[in-house]
Parts: C-alpha cells; structure tokens; sequence
C-alpha cells in the first residue's frame, strides 16, 4: 500500500508507492515509531484492511510533529520510548491538532504511566505485545470516538477513581440530570447497548444517542467509559428506579465451610467493558 513518511531531517519525503486515495470512512493513521520493523509490521498489518491507511511514518518526536503538522491525520500510534517524559509529549502533540486523537504504545504494562497518560488526554493505551487483530479494533473504536485500554489498565484506572487518584472528587461543578437522562445513564453502567437501552425504555436508538451527547456534554466526559467512570467516582445515578435486567440463579451454598467471592459490582464491571469495550 503507499504511504509516504518524515525523513530524518524533519522534512516530508514520498514513501514508496502512490498516496491511495482515501474514501469516506477511511481511518487515516501516522506510525510513530523507533524500531522500523515496528513500523513495516503495522504497514502490512493495515494493508490487509480496506478502511485504515498509513499516512504517515516517524522515528523520533520531532518528526511525529511534522507529520501531525504535514498530513491529516485521524489517529496517531505513538511510541511512548520516542520521548525521555511521554505524558509531556502526549499534551504537546494533542495540541498540535485537536482533531487527532493518540493511541500509545507502551513497551510493557505500567501502572504510573497508564494513568498519567489517560489522564493527559490519550485516547487508547496499549502494549507492544497487543494483538494486530485488537489494535484494528482499537484504532476502529478510537476513531469512533471511544476510549481503549487493556483489560489490566481498566483495573488500574477504576481503582485510581475509586481512590479519587485520578480526578479528586468534587473537581466538577455538580450537575442535574433529567429522570429520562439518569435512566439511560444508569442503563449504561450496566453495560446495556443503546439498542437494549431503546428496547427498555421505550423509544429509539437514534433518541438514545441524542440523550447520551447531551448527558456527554453536562457531565464534561467524552464517551461511555468516561461516564461509567464519572458515575463510579461521583454515584451520579444511585437510587434511580429502573426494572433491574434478570440476573443469574445464585451459587448453591459452599459446601467446605468457605464464603464464596463477593461479585464484581455491576458499575466497575461495566465500566470495564466499556473500556476494554470496545469489543460489545
């Protein structure tokens, strides 16, 4: 497939093949990246895909500038390496255009960086060793607007809001929902899609994404991990009347005189899907 990349120097040089011509729905991305074999692999990977084109290749920060400056881009792949302070360079490069969004590539799981990252703005955090089949769906997700974390990161950034160590409870100014919108919203921290929440409600899908962009904008968050996140840390929809969805036959009691394991409450556990989500 063509794609052109940044030379060493900064400036901007053809890569090899013909610039393809990007329709509607194409996924536009940039590879910023200091292994080369990285950057071929994820190439070859792309290539097989009919909506994502590589753009634009780099190996260094200041290069990943250049591209971001030279091309239009939807979504850059970022190698956290490329910079000695990554979650500075996270900041600086989503000012250089508000429009694309970043997924970084970490060398190995991290706990202190994922959540200094998520909360610099990173769009989807993941590892090297990330599966070509995920990060297609990754890169499909960010593009629609939707956070991306590993199913480890989920652990670490619910319990950083449970702890108040991401965002300190009371950082945002107190907002009113509307019963039809606390409705919809508690739906969702139960991990219901839009059509199941139309379905129980009592109108259409289209109305309940009309809903959702509104309770986004209220409640400063930018998709449905955020808001499960935001109803996690500030209990936005506790006590809203709903019919609960049917739940499973409870474990018959232990028989060798041990409690069973408390389940996972349903917003931490919808939360996690909406976030590793990506994939309901």
């Amino acid at each position: 497939m063509g794609s052109t990349s940044v030379s060493t120097s900064g400036s901007v040089e053809p890569g090899d093949g013909i610039q393809p011509e990007d329709g509607k729905g194409t996924i536009r991305v940039i590879v910023a990246d200091t292994q080369a074999i990285f950057r071929v692999g994820l190439r070859k990977i792309f290539a097989l895909e009919d909506d994502i084109r590589v753009v634009g290749q780099a190996e260094s920060l200041d290069q990943t500038v250049a591209a971001i400056q030279k091309f239009s881009a939807d979504i850059v792949i970022f190698e956290a390496g490329l910079s000695p302070n990554p979650t500075d360079a996270v900041s600086d490069l989503l000012r250089q255009s508000t429009s694309c969004r970043l997924v970084v590539v970490l060398q190995e799981p991290d706990q202190e960086m994922t959540l200094d990252l998520f909360r610099r703005g990173a769009h989807g955090i993941v590892s090297r060793e990330i599966e070509p089949e995920l990060l297609v769906e990754c890169l499909r997700k960010v593009a629609q607007g939707e956070s991306w974390l590993e199913s480890r990161a989920v652990a670490w950034v619910l319990e950083a809001y449970r702890t108040q160590g991401v965002r300190p409870a009371g950082s945002r100014p107190k907002v009113s929902l509307t019963p039809k919108e606390s409705l919809i919203v508690s739906c969702v921290t139960q991990g219901m899609k839009n059509k199941e929440i139309a379905l129980r409600v009592g109108t259409t899908e289209q109305v309940v994404k009309n809903y959702l962009r509104k309770v986004y904008d209220k409640l400063g968050v930018a998709d449905r991990l955020e808001l499960a996140l935001y109803c996690l840390s500030h209990r936005v929809v506790e006590g809203v009347g709903q019919a609960k969805p049917a739940q499973p036959a409870q474990p018959a009691p232990p028989t060798n005189g041990h409690a069973p394991a408390a389940p996972e409450t349903p917003n931490a556990a919808a939360a996690a899907a909406a976030a590793s989500g990506s994939r309901s």
